[in-house]
């Protein structure tokens, strides 16, 4: 993408949701090429696969280099919001930029417009927050 013409390869910004919005965070842990990170409900603790080693963010937190927003719900019945605060608090701890956002009364998946699980005020203020933040960390 960054080879693209019209890419401005400089102003790279990584935005997923739940299962790629842990990829964001772990992209960003091992790319200092990145500007802003938007992690939607991502998850924080890797699935466990007998056998196989595997990292999840919490495990790299002091290695993520660019500004992350994150945007989580309360109800969020697999991510527990003391992982999210506990994310938080060991990326400031290394001196990250980093922003986590609860949402109160919101679950999994709140942004999916079209499962129960959408909340559309959470959603339209994560939206702006979304936008806001990549606008804050990719201008040039």
């Amino acid at each position: 993408v960054r080879k693209h013409p019209s890419a401005m390869a400089d102003r790279v910004g990584m935005t997923g949701f739940c299962r790629g919005g842990m990829y964001t965070l772990l992209y960003a842990a091992r790319s200092s090429e990145l500007r802003a990170a938007v992690p939607w409900y991502g998850q924080l603790r890797p699935a466990l696969t007998p056998g196989v080693r595997t990292v999840g963010p919490l495990d790299v937190a002091a290695k993520i280099s660019a500004p992350v927003l994150g945007l989580y719900g309360a109800e969020d019945l697999g991510i527990p919001v003391a992982d999210v605060k506990t994310l938080e608090a060991a990326m400031k701890a290394a001196g990250r930029t980093a922003e986590f956002v609860i949402y109160p009364g919101a679950p999994h998946a709140f942004f999916a417009d079209y499962r129960p699980s959408y909340r559309a005020e959470a959603a339209k203020d994560a939206w702006g927050r979304c936008i806001a933040w990549f606008g804050k960390h990719l201008k040039g």
